[in-house]
């Protein structure tokens, strides 16, 4: 009977107060069902129970060797990571510039307009406005889609370089290296008389004889 009770209310809000306070009505009920149901529900195993699937099987410490690669670093030094990053850049900065040119010229346009508001006529004057409202909307809309263009590009051949090339580096390492673990060194604290842990100027070297350059696709609108 509470729970018909509530739904009239529920009801009655809605006639009363429009379509939104509608909607806070049914989220708030749909609220208070899904912790009913929660709290209805049956738990399963416990903690204790659960661990009986753990075997006590870990890797002994031992026989465990690792090593850390800083991924920032790659990017920085290796030559064929630079050069993608440059040619990002490039791509950026020459959106930049049309940028300002394209806003200089906005700008230009806006100040003909408000010295003409006691020239033309109101229709006209309004025929004006909408227009430069709409240039500075297509603006907007293309400046946008082309920055997302150039990271879409970026990042494409960024994945294509780290499968093809990076990846295959770092696995020739474990193998020859017969390391138990790398670890991204951006994650990792390292002790400075750890000999031979750090293997981030090893993979640049062998990532520079294996690839030089990486070109990025043309990003749309270049």
């Amino acid at each position: 009977m509470v729970k018909k009770s509530n739904e009239n209310q529920a009801v009655k809000s809605y006639k009363k107060t429009g379509i939104v306070a509608a909607v806070v009505v049914v989220v708030a009920a749909l609220g208070v069902w899904a912790v009913s149901a929660l709290n209805s529900g049956t738990s399963g195993a416990s903690v204790a129970e659960a661990m009986e699937t753990v075997s006590t099987d870990a890797a002994n410490g031992a026989n465990l060797r690792i090593a850390v690669v800083r991924m920032d670093e790659t990017q920085t030094k290796a030559t064929a990571l630079k050069a993608l990053r440059e040619q990002k850049e490039k791509y950026e900065n020459e959106l930049r510039e049309e940028l300002t040119r394209d806003q200089k010229a906005l700008e230009k346009e806006k100040a003909e307009i408000e010295k003409s508001q006691d020239v033309l006529s109101r229709e006209a004057l309004q025929r004006r406005v909408v227009d430069y409202q709409n240039k500075v909307t297509k603006l907007q809309r293309d400046l946008t889609e082309r920055a997302q263009s150039i990271e879409m590009s970026y990042q494409k051949a960024l994945n294509e370089m780290q499968t093809k090339h990076l990846d295959p580096i770092i696995e020739g390492i474990i193998d020859k290296k017969q390391l138990s673990l790398v670890i991204d060194g951006r994650m990792a604290r390292t002790g400075a008389n750890v000999a031979n842990l750090d293997i981030t100027d090893e993979v640049v070297k062998a990532l520079d004889k294996k690839v030089s350059s990486v070109k990025m696709e043309k990003p749309m609108g270049f």
